[in-house]
């Protein structure tokens, strides 16, 4: 079932070839697609076969490959880039590593087919310094490509010259945005830069460049051996081609998948993935990595593309796939992926450098019990301004599963507010520990342990824990031998 589900593209050769020999990745096919277009067809041909195959950008925006290529073609200089963005930042997401350290070789002739078809000489490969078994893979098939001559000088005999070399990154989120990606690789602090001018006509070095993702780069060869009409033959109306994903969180089979657009989640989640472990009901699922949004039961028959999926007021991303079961608390999980951006906000705009702060506040005081109503207003008022004012994707989209479980899970939220709960147990400062009457025996351990003794009771008598003294930290929980303390 898992595997009929499937269908793999940018991961068609990962686990069945040697990822360190190009011998290897020739032996399935490598290399004849820029063979075919060094041969056979024009840069302006081969840009409308990727235009016409609907392949869109699968770093997160979605925008179509073809018509991107195209805007870097028109414009004369002496120079252009080709960078791929290997700057995989998302927690739980490995899609760009997995690629790369499998079949290195489709990503550089997808770059070396891309530069053909711009006009670009020159390419670099921005990756993360934390992939190393990823950058010596790539180093050594930019070395095997360089002695074949694939790479470098006059590529398969004709006047056509392109080199690649490597750029890394220090693990910046913000880098995966491509203006801030420029800005790095330049030796810059990664800041994104606003738009218009698109890097397409003014990136690297103030030359035409075109920034795609790994995975986008994995398609090109494929697309251009077996023709656009079979690529947008695959996928929904609106997204052509498969998807991968780092399917993680709380499901049986976690991992890596490729899938064709237009999927449900529930055939990921379920067919794939297997359901949550240990008979857990399905809670939620975060598409789209800490910028997405949380998506549940309720629409688990959406279709997995990029105008289904914002529908639902989440996004596809770059493909992380993170799910909870019904022991999350979608408060604290709101507050996790905003944490997250928070600390990766590059600080260049307001909104995002204190809004994100201003908005951890007020996630704070919910889950410390010392919210009101009003507050939870302001949460969401202030959430919507920086989607609306923030510079680049990084803080427009980090409002997004706040925005998400307040409006899908605003019970919980109203829980933590009015009753001073956390339905899920999960905040711990709203929770309360008590001693059971029926179940203790008076032994005192749990007045010995406490570390602020709290815990007051005579040998042999039931004990009682002193709630406003209480610091949460569940050492007489875990000590009782009688099972006499719970949570509430």
């Amino acid at each position: 079932m898992t595997e009929k589900k499937q269908l793999r593209i940018a991961t068609r050769n990962s686990g069945f070839i040697d990822p360190e020999s190009i011998e290897a990745y020739i032996a399935v096919g490598g290399y004849q697609a820029i063979g075919r277009c060094l041969v056979d067809m024009t840069p302006t041909q081969v840009i409308d076969e990727m235009t016409r195959s609907g392949l869109r950008g699968r770093g997160g925006a979605g925008f179509p490959t073809g018509v991107k290529w195209g805007f870097a073609a028109k414009y004369q200089s002496d120079t252009k880039y080709i960078i791929c963005n290997a700057d995989e930042g998302d927690p739980g997401a490995y899609m760009d590593r997995a690629v790369l350290e499998g079949d290195p070789h489709t990503v550089i002739e997808g770059m070396i087919i891309a530069g053909y078809a711009i006009g670009a000489r020159h390419g670099a490969v921005y990756i993360r310094a934390e992939y190393p078994l990823a950058i010596k893979r790539l180093r050594t098939a930019i070395e095997q490509a360089e002695e074949c001559g694939l790479l470098g000088e006059n590529i398969l005999g004709s006047d056509f010259s392109f080199d690649i070399e490597l750029k890394y990154g220090a693990g910046a989120f913000v880098c995966g945005e491509e203006t801030a990606l420029i800005r790095s690789i330049e030796g810059n602090r990664g800041e994104p830069y606003t738009k218009p001018p698109f890097p397409a006509e003014s990136g690297y070095w103030d030359k035409p460049t075109i920034v795609n993702n790994v995975e986008t780069l994995a398609n090109v060869p494929a697309i251009l051996m077996k023709g656009p009409e079979w690529f947008s033959s695959i996928g929904s109306a609106t997204a052509k081609g498969t998807k991968v994903f780092s399917l993680v969180g709380k499901i049986t089979n976690v991992g890596l998948i490729e899938v064709p657009m237009g999927i449900t989640l529930r055939e990921v989640i379920f067919d794939i993935g297997g359901g949550c472990p240990g008979g857990k009901k399905f809670k939620a699922v975060q598409t789209g990595g800490p910028s997405g949004g949380v998506l549940t039961y309720k629409d688990l028959d959406v279709r997995i593309d990029y105008e289904s999926l914002a529908a639902c007021e989440s996004i596809m991303g770059s493909g992380g796939m993170i799910v909870m079961d019904e022991d999350a608390c979608m408060v604290a999980i709101a507050k996790f992926f905003l944490e997250f951006t928070m600390d990766e906000s590059c600080g260049k705009c307001t909104p995002c450098r204190i809004g994100s702060k201003r908005l951890w506040e007020l996630l704070e005081k919910i889950t410390i019990g010392q919210a009101t109503e009003d507050d939870l207003e302001k949460l969401v008022t202030l959430a919507r301004t920086i989607k609306d004012a923030a510079l680049c994707g990084l803080g427009q989209t980090m409002p997004n599963p706040i925005l998400s479980t307040v409006r899908v899970f605003r019970d919980e939220y109203l829980a933590h507010i009015r009753d001073k709960r956390c339905p899920a147990g999960v905040c711990k400062h709203l929770l309360q520990y008590v001693i059971l009457k029926e179940k203790c025996v008076g032994c005192t351990l749990c007045a010995k342990i406490c570390p602020v003794k709290c815990i007051s009771g005579a040998p042999k008598e039931v004990h009682v824990i002193d709630q406003s003294q209480c610091v949460k930290c569940g050492a007489c929980q875990e000590k009782c031998k009688f099972d006499a303390i719970i949570t509430r």
